[in-house]
């Protein structure tokens, strides 16, 4: 428990140095869970979620969605590196194929790799809002939730805007974006662009990223809106260490297309949303950056898809329903020409009854082109056992298919395996949450039983990395959290709110002999998050983050980040932001060393 009370401490101890705040505080029971088809006030899911406001984004010590996230609980973000250049995420355990990204409820899985997951072409000045799914969504999105699912949600304005910044700070660090609304009468759209570039913080780490995202919709009567989005998200990245410590002159560069377009009926007590969108990315891999010649991959993957989701409202419940149709291809020269298709089917039922209860089933159905028909069951159920006092559990079935680079990849240290058959887990959940106005707690309980997991592994230190289903795996874990923000003032310097929140996972592989794995046991075991937000005179806005994180054979490591703002909400801010202010020497993925103590520091322009 050393690790606990170090890591409390360093946080509450700086605690009872301010007073109390009096300031606007986001009322959970009024925020709506944006799934594809049914909508739930967060009061009464019974699942464990975290939300992700525009304030945190805006106040959070972090400079890109990957660092962001890092501070969510039971979510493991390993970087290769800042900036938000490449980065795995976990949810409970689960690998990075384990987890689905979305935007705006479109999938952003890429069939080459997982490592291409948060290839987010949204610029974080363009985010309202980012919905954390734990435990198996594949009832709700289909395959690829298998541990979790994250939820970029955007917003089109209702009124002009011009957000804009510009900073610099440590290794040659510099960036800016810029969100511009402009609606036209019934005619709403946006334009969020963002560039972020640095010279690296050690050897070949230097990067480049570009993000571009529009945004626009139309309201054509009281029933039919259209909306359409494109995007786009380059990154140009020296990758040291980042596949194998063996060469350390990589080199990557990333292109990622995003066009949708969507038409939304609603009338009375029926909701549809249909809509098509086509996903494409491009990937060239240089083992040896200035030396194309001597290894180099280049895939190009497209994604077409097509999806009806809908609701219907009854009074015996709210029904939910949905198809989908996607086709994904790659042309590469080292995993082939390759093209499948899956088909979607969804249907589910929520019903309250007793005023206090409630339970919501259903299936999703996929068909593989490869695998055939594979379902996937869940239920949920809650009871309010007060106004504020909420216990739930669920049960679903996840499900994954092997990603092309699991199945056909051959390199120096990375071979595929055509054998692989997709992966399944059994998932239970269980818990209680408590909501009020200024607070929230809560504490959960979940285990992952899983079959055929899909794991890189190797004999020895010569033998390269091949994916195995392994027979056998359980995660097991316990999730708490606690929340608070003050009401009370007292005098000029105030405290806001604090939140602390303890993680605990504890994995069973049962490994085959002779054979080391890559991923699975590199997962969280303890991870401890404290928070701050404290403000002087109304102006300026102090957040202080900390994080204690241990993973399965891995050494654990302490952070301390903070963050100061100054007139945020005016029409010209100032902020200046620190990173690992302990200088811990530590590694998230892979064998890149990330930064010791690193600072920057920017100003904002706000018009509306």
């Amino acid at each position: 428990m050393k690790f606990v009370l170090t890591a409390i401490l360093s946080v509450w101890g700086n605690y009872f140095v301010f007073g109390q705040s009096d300031s606007t505080f986001y009322s959970l029971e009024e925020i709506t869970i944006q799934e594809n088809r049914l909508e739930i006030p967060f009061s009464k899911s019974a699942r464990n979620m975290s939300i992700i406001h525009r304030k945190d984004i805006e106040t959070t010590p972090a400079r890109s969605l990957q660092e962001i996230l890092a501070f969510t609980p039971g979510v493991d973000v390993r970087q290769r590196g800042v900036g938000g250049v490449q980065a795995d995420i976990g949810i409970r355990g689960g690998s990075f194929e384990q987890t689905l990204m979305l935007v705006n409820g479109i999938k952003l899985t890429d069939p080459q790799t997982g490592h291409h997951m948060m290839n987010i072409p949204v610029p974080l000045i363009g985010i309202q809002r980012v919905d954390v799914l734990k435990g198996p969504a594949s009832r709700i999105y289909g395959q690829n939730a298998y541990t979790g699912a994250i939820n970029v949600i955007t917003e089109l304005p209702e009124t002009s805007l011009l957000h804009g910044n510009l900073y610099g700070g440590d290794f040659g660090m510099r960036g800016g974006s810029l969100q511009i609304a402009l609606p036209m009468g019934k005619f709403k759209q946006s334009l969020a662009v963002s560039h972020d570039a640095s010279n690296g913080h050690w050897h070949n780490s230097d990067y480049k990223v570009n993000n571009v995202f529009y945004e626009g919709g139309v309201d054509i009567d009281e029933h039919h809106e259209i909306k359409a989005m494109l995007a786009y998200a380059g990154r140009d990245f020296g990758a040291n260490g980042f596949y194998t410590s063996t060469f350390p002159d990589q080199w990557e560069s990333i292109q990622t297309y995003l066009a949708a377009l969507s038409h939304i009926f609603e009338k009375d007590n029926i909701w549809v949303n249909s809509r098509a969108y086509w996903r494409r990315n491009t990937d060239e891999f240089r083992l040896v950056r200035k030396d194309p010649s001597f290894f180099r991959n280049n895939h190009t993957t497209d994604i077409l898809a097509l999806e009806i989701n809908g609701r219907y409202e009854s009074g015996y419940g709210t029904s939910g329903f949905g198809i989908e149709g996607r086709n994904e291809a790659i042309d590469s020269n080292n995993l082939g020409n390759r093209e499948r298709t899956l088909l979607g089917l969804f249907l589910e039922h929520r019903v309250e009854f007793m005023d206090r209860a409630d339970v919501r089933a259903g299936m999703y159905s996929n068909y593989y082109s490869e695998y055939g028909w594979r379902h996937f069951p869940g239920a949920e159920i809650g009871f309010q056992l007060s106004r504020s006092t909420r216990m739930y559990a669920n049960y679903g079935i996840s499900f994954r298919i092997p990603t092309y680079t699991d199945l056909y990849y051959v390199g120096p240290t990375n071979v595929g395996n055509e054998q692989l058959e997709p992966e399944k887990a059994r998932n239970y959940e269980g818990g209680v949450k408590i909501t009020k106005k200024n607070f929230r707690a809560e504490a959960v309980y979940f285990n992952r039983h899983t079959d055929n997991l899909i794991e890189w592994a190797r004999s020895d230190a010569d033998s390269p990395w091949q994916p195995q289903n392994f027979n056998e795996v359980v995660f097991r874990g316990i999730e708490t959290g606690v929340f608070y923000r003050f009401d009370k003032k007292l005098k000029k310097l105030v405290l806001d709110e604090i939140s602390l929140s303890y993680n605990f996972i504890d994995a069973n592989l049962v490994e085959q002999e002779g054979l080391e794995s890559r991923y699975s046991l590199n997962a969280l075991r303890h991870q401890l998050i404290a928070g701050l937000q404290a403000s002087y005179d109304g102006r300026i806005e102090l957040t202080v983050k900390n994080r204690h994180i241990e993973r399965m054979k891995l050494d654990p490591y302490f952070l301390l980040d903070a963050r100061v703002d100054y007139d945020r909400l005016k029409k010209l801010a100032f902020f200046a932001e620190a990173s690992n202010i302990t200088n811990t020497d530590y590694i998230e993925a892979g064998t890149v060393q990330m930064p010791g103590r690193w600072f920057r520091a920017g100003v904002a322009l706000n018009l509306r």
